[in-house]
Parts: structure tokens; C-alpha cells; sequence
């Protein structure tokens, strides 16, 4: 406790507060922790949003540190500053865009430093950078454990990057229950024209829509789809929830196909559980995943997931029980799995509901938070 007899303060750096799984599992965790054990803030080494409004406990600050395009160094400056002046126990950086924030965090003198993997960059959607690789093991000696969210990611670190198990913690994220269910019946959606009735099967993905996210095999897929059955254009709709550049690559796409009525591309959208909750197909079709908060999302909605055969997507999605794994980049053998699902609707409940089995026994918030606790515990004893 601090001499105002207060919780130790958890300063949460990330590169920007908007909407992303990271994001979410970030303000899931805050949300959720008891108050009386840690207070938290965020620092967002570009800037925030409005999804900050998710927050719901009082006196979490944000601040931002503006970084410019390229190399700035007066961020560092900035961040050595806030650290001196907000004096927080431990600092928590997450993903390699704020790794580097570990070193003004130590010449800070903040005592205790930890980093979260979630998953990797754009720029290395394998893990196969030698230069990401070695940065992360020049850094390792400021941190106190490494918290990977999958297998998949907690292996490259003892594998690739080097670092000991004893300094590894593995945690997968919580999905909140409460916020994502399914429904028996789908009812109108406000600001989207579709129709939302059981003759209708809407196939839905949700997520930031740039490069590694590759939304566009979706498009493809779903136009693959329909070529191969032209009937399909009667029931079957898209919906892509997010924004970013590839958004007008995919409305293009789909005027170009004549088929752009058959979707709705809203961009950033704040009712994601009510939208989930239209959907009868949940669909990640990223190049690399750490472990996706949406896919958890669409498996507590009782939806059978289609994913890419990547990174911590195969943790979570038992194949041919609560959803089909593809290839990346195969939009071919993604519309084959998309018009598996579309043409048997038993197949579709049976694996949403497995699906929801499955978070309810492993991917529960509360065991996420705890296993959270622990760990700040266990590095502040």
C-alpha cells in the first residue's frame, strides 16, 4: 500500500485505446479486478478513443504520449516523466510496439515490470524476425515475466526468443458472459437495413480492418461462395464490423461483383454484442492471432467459428466440434467451409452450441483476472 494507504498503481501501456481485442482484454481486466487490490491507469503511446467509455471504474487516467511516425525519442522523455510523476508499482506493456517502454519504466525507477505478448505485428506475422526477436531478448533482463495469451506465442518465447520458463506465465483471456450470449430469435438492428429473420444465415467478422487482419479473403471467400452456389444470393448476407484501409478495398471488391447489397461494412461500430448476436456464422480470417478476444466473443454468442489455421486460433477452436480451421489466405478453401456451415443448419447449432460449452468450462473472465492477481502478486511479494 502507498503511504495514503491506497492499492499499488498498475500503469498499462499500449499503443493506442481503440477497438481491438487487446483493447477489450485490457479494459475486461480493469473492469473486473477487485478494487481494493490494484488501481490502474493507461498510457497510450499514440492516443486514445472514445472506446474508453468502456471503462467502467472511476479515477482510471489516460494519458497519451503522442508518439510521432518513425523514431521519437521525446516519447521515451515523456514517458520517463509521467512514470516519475504518477509513481506506479508496476508496469505492464503489452505487444512489441511498447516493449521499448520497458527502458524509461526502469530508468524511472518503477520496480516492477511485466510484458504481455498478445500477438504479433503486422510486419511479423510469424514470429520470424530475427531483429523483433532479438530486441525482445535485449530487453528481457528490465522484465519480470512475460505473459504469452497462447501457446503458440509462449513457445516462441522460450523457443525463438529465448527467454526462461520461470520467467514465462501463460494466460488465455476471459470472455465476459454476461455481455455476449446467444438469443432464440434474431430482431431488427438499428442503423443496418438488412433483414434479421431465421430465413436469412448472416455470415459476420469483427476486427480493425487492416493487413494481418486480411478481411478481404473473407470478401473473396464469400463472393467464392456465392459463385458456387448462385442461390445463395436469396438468404445469405456478409457483415465486416471495423474500420481501417482495407474497409473501401472490400466495398470495392464487392460492387465490382455486383453483390455489394448482399453486405453491410458500417466501419467501427459500439453494439457488438447486440450484432453477434444476428449472426449464425462468426468468421477470423487473420494472417497471424494471438488468442482472439472475437473468437471468443462469437463462441459465448453460440456461433461456430471459421478461422485460419494460425497461431492461438487452434487452441481455441476444436476443429470439426466448434468450428473448421482453414489455411490463411485460401479464400477457396474458406468458402468451402463457409458452404458447409450454410448448408446444414444442424451442423451450425451443434457446433455453437459446443462452442459455448467450451468458453463457459475455460474461457471465464473471473479465472482471467485471477490468474492476473497472481501474477502482480507474485512479482510485488
Amino acid at each position: 500500500m502507498s503511504e495514503l494507504n491506497e492499492p499499488p498503481l498498475i500503469a498499462h501501456v499500449i499503443f493506442s485505446l481503440g477497438v481491438g481485442g487487446l483493447e477489450n482484454g485490457v479494459v475486461n481486466l480493469i473492469n473486473t479486478m477487485p478494487e481494493e487490490k490494484y488501481r490502474h491507469t493507461i498510457i497510450c503511446i499514440k492516443n486514445s478513443t472514445d472506446f474508453c467509455q468502456r471503462i467502467k471504474k472511476q479515477n482510471v487516467a489516460i494519458y497519451e504520449l503522442h508518439k510521432k511516425e518513425g523514431h521519437d525519442f521525446g516519447a521515451y522523455l515523456r514517458m520517463y516523466r509521467l512514470l516519475k510523476q504518477i509513481k506506479p508499482a508496476i508496469v505492464h506493456t503489452r505487444n512489441l510496439a511498447a516493449i521499448e517502454y520497458q527502458v524509461p519504466a526502469w530508468f524511472a525507477g518503477v520496480k516492477h515490470r511485466i510484458h504481455g505478448e498478445h500477438g504479433w505485428d503486422v510486419f511479423d506475422p510469424d514470429g520470424n524476425n530475427k531483429k523483433y526477436q532479438q530486441l525482445r531478448r535485449f530487453l528481457s533482463p528490465l522484465i519480470d515475466k512475460f505473459i504469452p495469451l497462447s501457446q503458440h506465442l509462449e513457445d516462441y518465447l522460450r523457443d525463438k526468443v529465448g527467454i526462461s520458463s520461470e520467467k514465462i506465465v501463460r494466460i488465455c483471456n476471459g470472455v465476459d458472459t454476461e455481455k455476449f450470449y446467444p438469443v432464440s430469435q434474431k430482431t431488427p438492428l438499428p442503423g443496418c437495413d438488412l433483414s434479421f429473420n431465421s430465413e436469412f444465415i448472416y455470415i459476420g467478422s469483427v476486427g480493425r480492418m487492416h493487413g494481418v487482419k486480411d478481411q478481404l479473403t473473407l470478401v473473396r471467400a464469400f463472393i467464392r461462395l456465392l459463385e458456387k452456389q448462385p442461390e445463395l444470393k436469396a438468404n445469405v448476407r456478409l457483415i465486416i464490423i471495423g474500420d481501417g484501409p482495407l474497409r473501401d478495398q472490400a466495398i470495392r471488391l464487392l460492387e465490382s461483383k455486383a453483390v455489394a447489397e448482399l453486405a453491410w461494412l458500417p466501419g467501427q461500430r459500439n453494439d457488438i454484442a447486440e450484432i453477434m448476436r444476428r449472426l449464425d456464422i462468426f468468421v477470423l480470417p487473420s494472417k497471424a492471432e494471438g488468442i482472439s478476444n472475437t473468437i471468443l466473443e462469437a463462441m459465448a454468442t453460440g456461433l461456430p467459428v471459421v478461422a485460419t489455421r494460425v497461431g492461438g486460433n487452434t487452441e481455441l477452436i476444436d476443429e470439426g466440434e466448434t468450428g473448421l480451421l482453414v489455411e490463411k489466405e485460401n479464400n477457396e478453401a474458406m468458402a468451402n467451409a463457409l458452404l458447409d456451415y450454410v448448408n446444414d443448419p444442424v451442423k451450425r447449432q451443434r457446433h455453437g452450441q459446443q462452442a459455448l460449452e467450451k468458453v463457459q468450462k475455460q474461457y471465464s473472465l473471473q479465472v482471467m483476472v485471477d490468474n492476473y492477481v497472481a501474477v502482480y502478486d507474485a512479482v510485488s511479494a
